[in-house]
């Protein structure tokens, strides 16, 4: 066993079982829900009567690829209740989706769901250091988004304290965290950002000497260069997380103390990586599409529902003990993913490229215009204000080395604008990345 940097605990049984186990537990798992969405559910009865399927069809995990996929567009078009299988007097809560980019999707809980729910996120709370003597900030709103209430929820479960802070005023967050004495934080990694900037920029505070030794981040893509610069800047341990409220919010996976990956609740999520072109499966360690059939959700069961997120699996061992397969960060998602004059890009990778130079912020934005006919992309970028302040000379050798990481890591040639600090808009939510004009022009 390695070292940790704090005592490794698991907080469930289910997370240590032997493959063989888990295996035969999911496949009876499948059967269950299959047969349970046929029976109440018309979306999934008349897909799987048209390929002629049946619970008595999965006689093998392996027979999962036979089950039709599920995508985001399908269950808008079953708004609101349309994937609803049990009766309104069983629900007891309904999250959704934002609704930003279309149609919301709704998503209900049972009683059982919500034990199930707590249960899965304290799971990855206790293996990144929570404990029932710690105080949690959560930074997360209230509300349809299931971020705040699947943490909060599974926070309870753990035994520790809870500070219910919720979205926005970054100074008011500042001031529960001290004088709380708050040991965890929990919000999207851009917040951080700026929660530690607001600490240092605004209040002349140094943020290592606030009291949280760890944070949980999720709700948003960020890369391994953004962990260490927040680590470095507030003096904490940040895990990752990842969830999303059509298959059940935070709770799917999370790392432990080892951050080799994020263990993924496998007694409950069953989850493939596919090619996002053509629908097949990928080899072990392969990037491609996540995509998860819920396992024992019992008010909005999804089969093989298509995530867009994409990201690779690890079936290795883990030093902590776990025996569940574990998945990378999300390196993006397929619908922002940008297409450059042929090249592919992610958000993630201009980010990485960015924390590789010295002077600059984790606060950016990739712009995308046509201009004759050409795609053209432009990384705004705050950069510190020490440097905003130098000399035309200076600043221009800062812009060709951001150019050139952006180059090395993507392959595409961008343009690149300093700005100065806090002059793109923050967010308590998910950061808004990519603003793409291309629709406009054409």
């Amino acid at each position: 066993m390695p070292d940790f940097p704090f005592e490794n605990r698991i907080f469930d049984p289910a997370e240590c079982l032997s493959r063989p186990d888990r295996q035969a537990l999911q496949l009876q798992r499948l059967r269950d829900v299959v047969d349970r969405a046929a029976a109440r559910i018309p979306f999934y009865r008349d897909a799987f009567e048209a390929r002629s399927l049946s619970a008595q069809s999965i006689r093998s995990l392996d027979d999962l690829r036979r089950l039709p996929f599920t995508t985001k567009d399908q269950l808008r078009g079953q708004y609101p209740l349309g994937m609803l299988a049990v009766g309104r007097d069983e629900v007891l809560r309904f999250h959704g989706s934002s609704g930003t980019t279309g149609q919301p999707t709704m998503v209900a809980y049972t009683r059982n769901d919500l034990e199930m729910w707590a249960n899965t996120v304290a799971r990855f709370l206790v293996a990144g250091g929570l404990r029932p003597e710690h105080t949690v900030h959560i930074a997360f709103s209230y509300g349809l988004f299931t971020g705040g209430f699947g943490l909060h929820y599974g926070i309870e479960k753990v035994g520790a304290s809870i500070v219910p802070a919720a979205a926005g005023n970054t100074r008011r967050h500042l001031m529960l965290i001290n004088d709380m004495q708050a040991d965890a934080l929990v919000c999207t990694p851009s917040y951080a950002i700026n929660i530690a900037e607001v600490c240092r920029d605004e209040l002349g505070q140094d943020p290592r000497k606030l009291p949280l030794r760890f944070a949980h981040f999720g709700g948003e893509p960020w890369s391994e260069a953004m962990r260490l610069q927040i680590e470095q800047e507030m003096d904490l341990l940040a895990f990752n997380n990842y969830g999303l409220s059509e298959v059940i919010g935070p709770g799917v996976s999370g790392e432990c103390a080892a951050r080799t990956g994020m263990h993924i609740q496998e007694d409950h999520f069953l989850v493939e990586v596919i090619d996002p072109e053509t629908g097949e499966p990928v080899p072990p360690g392969t990037e491609g599409e996540l995509v998860f059939t819920t396992l024992t959700r019992e008010a909005s069961p999804v089969i093989r529902y298509r995530t867009r997120d994409i990201a690779s699996l690890d079936e290795s061992d883990c030093p902590c003990g776990r025996t569940t397969v574990r998945m990378s960060r999300v390196k993006g998602r397929t619908d922002d993913m940008l297409i450059i004059r042929g090249v592919n890009v992610y958000p993630s990778q201009i980010e990485t490229a960015l924390l590789r130079v010295d002077g600059v912020m984790p606060q950016y934005q990739l712009v995308v215009d046509r201009r004759k006919s050409l795609d053209e992309l432009t990384v705004r970028v705050e950069i510190r204000p020490e440097i905003f302040s130098d000399e035309m000379r200076q600043m221009q050798r800062l812009r060709d080395r951001i150019t050139h990481e952006i180059l090395s890591i993507s392959g595409v040639r961008a343009t690149v604008e300093l700005v100065e600090p806090q002059s793109i808009e923050r967010s308590a939510g998910k950061a808004q990345r990519i603003v793409d004009r291309r629709k406009l022009a054409d």
